[in-house]
């Protein structure tokens, strides 16, 4: 397998691969060119996030600054708002769905480390840390709202609202209002 393989299949990868840093690096200069267009430059922006990103549909927006790994492993919906700064460690996919609004500042973190420095330093300066990653998926017609961390492997499903300053540690079903930390469904939605 490829590392690049390896990192979607969730195995621990070499995060200093040459073909994962080529992505590494065109995703930073996709990002520095996002940064200096004028913000009336929409068809330039909308060419840019398609080109950096796994996919990017039809009348969704994304307020800059934003800050990607990749970038190829983001999915973003039709009919999308995601606020500023919003940070995808995309070392595995990061899906969201349609009608979907992301909060200023909001994180999503798909890496994974052991806990003990013992099992996570290596000694080899060539691949230094274990480093794995897993999947989240956000659901269609969800709010996040600002200042919100979701941890690897987390799904949060359909019709859900996310309060401000959350961290999502566990998955959270659909149609419920969570907030906290660690997040937790505080009652159901209409």
């Amino acid at each position: 397998m490829t590392e690049h393989e390896k990192l979607l299949a969730g195995l621990h990868y070499n995060t200093r691969d040459p073909e994962l840093l080529g992505m590494y690096h065109n995703a930073r200069a996709v990002t520095k060119q996002l940064a200096q267009l004028d913000s009336h430059d929409f068809e330039t922006k909308l060419t840019l996030l398609r080109e950096m990103l796994g996919g990017f549909g039809d009348e969704s927006w994304i307020e800059l600054p934003l800050w990607c790994d990749y970038g190829k492993h983001v999915t973003i919906g039709r009919n999308c708002f995601i606020n500023t700064n919003v940070v995808f460690l995309d070392c595995n996919t990061v899906t969201i769905g349609d009608n979907t609004l992301v909060g200023p500042n909001v994180q999503f973190y798909t890496p994974v480390h052991p806990l003990s420095a013992k099992e996570r330093l290596t000694g080899d300066p060539d691949y230094p840390f274990l480093t794995s990653a897993k999947p989240i998926v956000v659901g269609s017609n969800v709010w996040i709202g600002g200042n919100v961390v979701i941890l690897p492997g987390v799904t949060i499903a359909d019709n859900t609202t996310i309060g401000a300053g959350s961290i999502v540690s566990k998955d959270i079903p659909a149609g419920v209002l969570a907030m906290g930390q660690p997040c937790k469904v505080v009652r159901e939605l209409e």
